[in-house]
């Protein structure tokens, strides 16, 4: 199977939209979790796409068009001095695809895309402590685990 991968364009919007349910799911999300198709659709084209965007996404798009994967990601400053890191918020791809090198592509793109920014100066993401596949695909590509901060997360009080 032939694929691709890419920036996110306006016109992917609804196909994310629909993938962002699917991850949704895998993270164990049931129907009264879901939020509508539209709000999906309207929250994915201003993070991606507002002024300013919010954040920039890579998919795997197959050879039939689907879109089968994504890697969402921001840049965020400080990092380490007065350098800023590309942080990946969301790295998926459809259980089919698994296991076939389509994240450890996606994960080559994201290092690359830091290494062509000036005064980028790291790759950082998370995985759940509960999520072996995720740790252990991590791993497979030779990526140590750092055990030096705790994430604390609150609601911002809107909805």
């Amino acid at each position: 199977m032939s694929l691709t991968i890419r920036p996110a364009e306006k016109r992917d919007v609804p196909a994310m939209a629909e993938l962002i349910e699917e991850i949704e799911r895998f993270y164990g999300a049931t129907d009264t979790d879901i939020q509508p198709l539209e709000e999906r659709r309207t929250q994915v084209e201003e993070a991606l796409f507002g002024s300013p965007p919010l954040a920039s996404a890579l998919l795997v798009e197959d050879e039939t068009g689907d879109i089968v994967g994504l890697a969402a990601y921001s840049f965020l400053w400080p990092a380490a001095g007065s350098s800023h890191s590309l942080f990946l918020k969301e790295l998926y791809v459809r259980n089919t695809l698994r296991r076939q090198g389509t994240g450890a592509r996606l994960m080559a793109e994201l290092r690359a895309i830091a290494a062509g920014r000036p005064g980028c100066s790291r790759v950082e993401w998370m995985t759940d402590s509960d999520n072996p596949g995720a740790r252990a695909f991590y791993k497979s590509l030779g990526f140590a685990e750092f055990d030096g901060k705790i994430v604390y997360r609150v609601d911002s009080g809107t909805a």
